[in-house]
């Protein structure tokens, strides 16, 4: 067993454990793809700003390439789904033979435990209200917040309505599921029993302890090498209790004990970690792709301090608004401002910036992936704007 990995050995194990170890398919993708990235993330975490394509399209597109949405659609609002919709890492797609993993957070959540504080309190304070909305559910079938009277889409805590906040606290119980989503983005809720699959729902539901070292095991392949916080944030797993797992899951030999070169952290090694001698990746990376959505951790992997400057003032944004890191080879070496702009069938790059370690080729590189996306996302062109150090090289590139 390895008792100690170089940080460029640690990275190599978490690119291999996050599928960028294999070269992309050479034909269309398919299900079996998808069920490939799926079974190695264990999820696919929603968002619903939309500047280049919504986060949860971008990691299939990160691994495999150009591949039809419709495939993520179909496999998660169809009644062919795969997956459903619940609170892991945020709101995030699951697949469907996860669903008695999360018994122990909806069981919580109709405590009024282990949910937002004030979707908490109102869960509490209106159960008529709750009541009445999932009989309603029970004998009208789906419905948005937008379909039941009264519902005005404002209002309350969040910009949420009285029906909104009813509607989300029966999802986080596990009362309701999303059926679907319209184009809007707007989730259908409906009864587990007309979403699920019986055979799903009859599957034996392991107690709270078990599900959080199943939970820990499906983070550990994830990620490869990890810290407890980063195990533990991969689902978001309660702090209470939790040495008590990894202590449960070493024991067991479900986690190795390594040390990482510049950690000071104890790390913990997946059985299943691979050791490729060499990554040759090419990839953008959403901002919630999990290979770097725990900030600290792609720091510690990739020397990549990473933040989304969404929130931020625009005076006070150090590169930009949306902004996606590349990876290249064993690398992230770059990060670049994108905004699809549809009506003019253009992927405007708004800002392009290089890491300090970022090779000779980085803006070749990076044009290729852009030409990909802007092929995927149905755009004809790329415009280039001159902000950021690697900019002009990416013009450069451009024009030749």
């Amino acid at each position: 067993m390895r008792e100690k990995l170089s940080i460029a050995a640690a990275r190599r194990v978490a690119l291999a454990a996050q599928g960028f170890a294999e070269p992309r398919p050479d034909g269309p993708p398919t299900r079996r793809h998808l069920n490939k990235v799926l079974a190695r993330l264990g999820l696919f975490q929603i968002d619903s700003v939309s500047v280049i394509v919504r986060a949860h399209y971008m990691p299939l597109f990160s691994r495999l390439g150009p591949y039809p949405q419709s495939l993520l659609e179909d496999n998660a609002w169809s009644k062919r789904r795969v997956l459903f919709e619940y609170w892991a890492h945020e709101a995030s797609l699951l697949p469907l033979e996860a669903w008695p993993l999360w018994q122990w957070r909806m069981r919580r959540a109709e405590r009024h435990e282990n949910i937002y504080g004030r979707l908490a309190e109102f869960g509490r304070e209106r159960r008529d209200l709750i009541a009445d909305i999932h009989r309603r559910i029970e004998s009208e079938g789906g419905l948005a917040a937008s379909d039941i009277e009264g519902d005005k889409g404002q209002g309350g805590w969040w910009g949420w309505s009285d029906t909104k906040h009813a509607l989300e606290w029966l999802f986080w119980a596990g009362q309701i599921t999303a059926s679907t989503r319209r184009p809007s983005f707007e989730r259908v809720y409906d009864l587990p029993q007309r979403v699920i699959p019986q055979a799903i729902r009859d599957l034996p539901v392991p107690d709270e302890a078990e599900a959080h070292r199943e939970l820990t095991r499906i983070a550990s392949r994830a990620l490869g090498v990890a810290t407890a916080s980063d195990l533990r944030d991969y689902f978001r797993l309660p702090a209470e209790g939790y040495k008590d797992r990894i202590a449960e899951l070493v024991e067991e030999g479900s986690l190795l004990p390594v040390s990482v070169e510049g950690w000071s952290q104890q790390a913990w090694l997946s059985p299943d970690a691979r050791f490729p001698r060499k990554i040759e990746a090419r990839a953008l990376l959403a901002p919630f792709d999990p290979l770097v959505w725990e900030r600290s951790r792609a720091e510690r992997l990739f020397d990549f301090r990473y933040r989304i400057e969404i929130y931020t003032p625009a005076e006070k944004r150090a590169f930009g608004y949306y902004v996606l890191p590349f990876l290249l080879g064993e690398r992230v070496v770059a990060r670049v401002d994108l905004k699809a702009d549809r009506a003019a069938s253009v992927l405007r790059v708004q800002s392009a910036h290089s890491e300090p370690h970022a090779p000779a080729e980085t803006a070749e590189q990076l044009l290729a992936e852009l030409r990909l996306m802007a092929d995927w996302l149905g755009l004809e062109k790329i415009e280039i704007a001159g902000a950021g150090d690697l900019a002009p090289a990416l013009s450069r590139a451009a024009a030749g």
